[in-house]
């Protein structure tokens, strides 16, 4: 059970913030906190690093779209099924060539993180560098604690924001789901 004893279920996300200590995160969306930073390479960019994050089913609380430039694996920890919104463009092996992109297709998938494996969730998931990625609680669901971990280790100037526009325009079968996953 995925709640404290003594504390109903609609309350656990915000005791799981004080906890943490979680804020909210720019751009993106959600809480988190940065748990973790390896030492410091020559380019000035951590070794490593780790996140607890949560989402709640709350309208305008999800992880926009955005995409980064190394390989990130998503943890599921506890409460609902996370979906994980994942956009390849075209001709990549899991990522894009950079904001200038030119217009085509690529491919749309959904990956659910969660603790049933049996059902073909994942309680451990790796977006590929350069995938546009947005997540959200599940349908049903009303909240979801997570943790994603980089080497080397996130940096905020690597965050690139997706734009609903632009995307939409790459990938126009899913231009309505782009859109509620997008931020300005």
């Amino acid at each position: 059970m995925d709640e404290h004893p003594a504390m109903p279920r609609d309350r656990f996300p915000q005791e799981l913030i004080a906890f943490y200590g979680l804020t909210r995160l720019p751009r993106e969306g959600g809480w988190y906190r940065p748990t973790w930073a390896g030492p410091e390479r020559p380019d000035g960019r951590p070794e490593g690093s780790a996140i607890v994050m949560l989402l709640t089913a709350e309208p305008g609380v999800f992880s926009a779209l955005h995409r980064l430039p190394t390989d990130e694996i998503w943890h599921f920890y506890r409460g609902d099924p996370l979906t994980l919104f994942l956009l390849t463009e075209a001709g990549d092996a899991g990522g894009g060539t950079g904001a200038g992109d030119t217009a085509g297709a690529g491919v749309a998938r959904t990956a659910v993180l969660g603790p049933d494996v049996l059902a073909g969730q994942h309680v451990q998931f790796t977006v590929p560098a350069g995938t546009w990625m947005a997540a959200e609680v599940a349908a049903g669901g009303s909240w979801t604690l997570f943790g994603c971990t980089m080497a080397p280790g996130f940096t905020f100037e690597d965050y690139e924001h997706g734009e609903a526009g632009r995307l939409a325009a790459r990938f126009p079968r899913e231009a309505a789901r782009i859109g509620a996953l997008s931020r300005a």
